[in-house]
């Protein structure tokens, strides 16, 4: 199957607190090396025609001014924490100057808990300047935005349901420790693949390192890059040189092609 050329730009590479963390003073929050700061995750998948931002993180804003974004063409949704969801409000540049709402996909899970999130969004009579945003109802079936094919992959954060994505032969899955069988098939043949990689020591939520580079060998993906990344990993320089061949951590502005 031809897939559309995609440019892919990470947004954010960090975890929920991001890196540096609020009051603390290791070695990786208060290293000079612009590689160990972390904004929220969030990537940005681009081909000549269509642009799709995965989660809309609590630096969206400035995620979108680093990059210099003027449209987007949706908003997919990973699930509803708060580090996924907390940037839409800064969606309204965007509805302003386009003069069209923004679509967000997501499965039932995280449409509702948009409508939590801002509410005033929602409710019959709006003030002006709120978010003007359309909600999609996903499920596992693929689909597809502008020229962009999308299937969505289930994966498990503890015993949370989460979405994980495949464009094409590109594969990103955040927040999650856990796969079922089936849906590694759906992941299966991809060129590239992002996964979580919280940390060394185990975590109810998240894969390690090491279940990062397991995961990686068991489905033969030839390149694999690691996110959501916290503190506790260590120095990008330090981590990045232990890993093996074909498998790298990513970082914030990162960029690849596909």
């Amino acid at each position: 199957m031809a897939y559309p050329s995609l440019t892919i730009t990470f947004l954010g590479t960090g975890t929920s607190s991001g890196v540096p963390m609020v009051a603390c003073s290791c070695e990786v929050c208060t290293s000079a090396d612009p590689m160990d700061n972390r904004l929220r995750s969030s990537i940005m998948v681009q081909s000549a025609s269509t642009t799709i931002i995965v989660d809309a993180t609590p630096d969206f804003r400035y995620q979108m001014l680093r990059e210099k974004v003027k449209d987007i063409d949706a908003i997919l949704i990973t699930h509803p924490h708060k580090d996924h969801v907390a940037g839409l409000d800064d969606t309204r540049p965007f509805q302003f100057f386009t003069h069209k709402p923004t679509q967000i996909y997501g499965n039932k899970m995280s449409l509702e808990g948009i409508e939590r999130e801002i509410p005033y969004a929602f409710q019959d009579i709006r003030y002006p300047g709120v978010p003007k945003i359309n909600l999609h109802e996903i499920s596992l079936d693929a689909f597809t935005i502008g020229d962009i094919p999308v299937q969505p992959v289930l994966v498990w954060h503890h015993r949370m349901p989460v979405y994980g994505f495949r464009f094409g032969g590109f594969t990103y899955i955040t927040d999650a420790n856990r796969i079922d069988d089936r849906e590694k098939e759906k992941i299966r043949g991809s060129e590239v693949i992002v996964l979580n990689a919280l940390r060394n020591e185990t975590h109810i939520s998240h894969f390690t390192l090491q279940q990062a580079i397991d995961l990686v060998r068991e489905l033969e993906i030839p390149k694999a890059y690691f996110t959501h990344i916290s503190h506790q990993l260590g120095l990008h320089k330090i981590v990045s040189s232990s890993l093996p061949a074909g498998i790298l951590l990513a970082y914030d502005g990162l960029v690849i092609s596909l």
